[in-house]
């Protein structure tokens, strides 16, 4: 793993009493009261951390119960919000991906949100008025990218003998043979046009089961899962952690396969905010993202890994057992079939291979695999809305302010041509070529 960076105006041990008493100062007086209270000499050092110049300290910023939102979790709870300056800010449980849609339309203004921990295809879908009341889009911006990889598609205990995994083949007759029986088959995501959706779907479809037409997709919140499997309700589900790992530790079901061995350090969830926030508040913007990316370095260090699980499993966070979260935070992956994978190259990344970076790239493919599924027509214009809400650009600007290292900055906005586990190559430069290879496929 890469070396991580100092960030700029981090204070040494010394000081760290006087960053609990500005802590505290900020917390109770707010930044500017607090501040007048603080000698000229540390004034300075605070402002230089990057406190200075924020058009507003508040933001209100929406999460689902998951590991992958845990750079959310751990800037809130090691007060690197505040050390930007953002000392107003609020980390919301949503209850699905819906109710996050419906808070970011609403917006922090009427009762909703600003921001939000995020499937990366959403904002897209939002800006383009494809998932909103009355088709009416609400301009969003991706700032970052919170991770790669780390979800899993997991089948339910009826299908243990078949140890299903990345070939769904063997899923597709057993499927074949339970309809025959005249009982229903499905399989759960999280939201439609989501990663999820597009996880499942391509999993099933390189086994030869056409998603739209072989069972029924159906939509589950992700703390909802494992009840949902348990009651019967669906075959299999894909999903974040720490719910396919409690699917296992309540003998309900076992892990079919990692994402991240369709697609190797695939991107997944985003940072994303509502366009007029940015554009109204963007040094706000800025030291909200900073504050992210600080905490995305903190996750990924092998050292803090209990650490961020202890913190994911607290009640106001994920709300699951420790035991639930640990393992495959820290890369050991009990697949519930006697297999069990030590150090898995597939584990979650919140900052090493350039896993904060949103790669324009991989924003191309969301948008493709939603064409290729029917969410989008064919004619949609994926490069101009790219071009709109993907802001690298402020991303590359943070990272300069925090003095990311050269070899941490990705130095084009794409990652080039990307490989599947079926063979099936995705070349930004051609999308049109990735669809045309495949052949399962709804398009509209």
């Amino acid at each position: 793993m890469d070396e991580q960076p100092a960030i700029a105006g981090q204070d040494n041990a010394h000081d760290a009493p006087r960053r609990t008493f500005l802590k505290h100062s900020l917390s109770v007086l707010g930044a500017g009261a607090a501040m007048s209270i603080l000698p000229p000499g540390l004034q300075s050092a605070v402002w230089a951390a990057g406190t200075d110049g924020v058009e507003t300290t508040t933001a209100k910023l929406g999460f689902i119960a998951l590991t992958d939102a845990a750079p959310l979790f751990v800037a809130d709870e090691k007060g690197l919000f505040a050390k930007y300056g953002m000392t107003g800010v609020e980390v919301l449980k949503q209850s699905s991906w819906g109710t996050t849609r419906d808070n970011l339309v609403l917006g922090a203004a009427h009762n909703g949100i600003d921001g939000a921990h995020i499937l990366t295809p959403m904002p897209y879908l939002i800006s383009a008025g494809k998932i909103t009341p009355n088709n009416q889009p609400v301009p969003m911006y991706i700032l970052a990218r919170l991770n790669l990889a780390g979800q899993c598609i997991s089948v339910s205990n009826e299908y243990a003998d078949l140890k299903i995994g990345t070939d769904a083949a063997p899923f597709k007759t057993a499927l074949a043979a339970r309809k025959a029986a005249g009982k229903s088959v499905s399989a759960a995501m999280t939201f439609p046009g989501g990663t999820h959706d597009l996880w499942l779907r391509y999993w099933l479809a390189a086994g030869g089961i056409d998603p739209n037409k072989e069972l029924s997709t159906i939509v589950v919140p992700p703390p909802q899962m494992v009840a949902n499997m348990k009651v019967g309700s669906m075959d299999s589900f894909c999903v974040g952690e720490p719910w396919n790992a409690q699917l296992i530790s309540q003998k309900v079901g076992y892990t079919a396969n990692t994402t991240g061995e369709l697609w190797n350090n695939h991107p997944e969830k985003a940072l994303a905010l509502r366009a007029d926030y940015v554009d109204a508040n963007p040094n706000a913007a800025k030291a909200l993202l900073k504050a992210v990316m600080e905490a995305q370095m903190f996750c990924d260090k092998p050292e803090n890994r209990d650490e961020v699980a202890q913190i994911c499993a607290k009640r106001r966070w994920v709300n699951a057992p420790y035991e639930d979260i640990v393992d495959r935070m820290k890369g050991t992956f009990d697949y519930g079939t006697g297999k069990v994978a030590q150090n898995s190259p597939f584990i979650m990344r919140y900052w090493s291979e350039f896993a904060s970076y949103p790669f324009k790239s991989h924003d191309l493919w969301f948008l493709t695999e939603n064409k290729r599924w029917g969410y989008l027509p064919q004619d949609f214009d994926s490069q101009a809305l790219i071009a709109k809400v993907n802001r690298e650009d402020i991303w590359r600007t943070a990272a300069a302010e925090l003095n990311v290292p050269a070899a941490q900055i990705p130095t084009s906005t794409s990652r080039g041509v990307e490989t599947f586990f079926d063979g099936k190559t995705f070349d930004p430069q051609n999308p049109q070529a990735y669809l045309d290879s495949q052949t399962i496929k709804a398009l509209a």
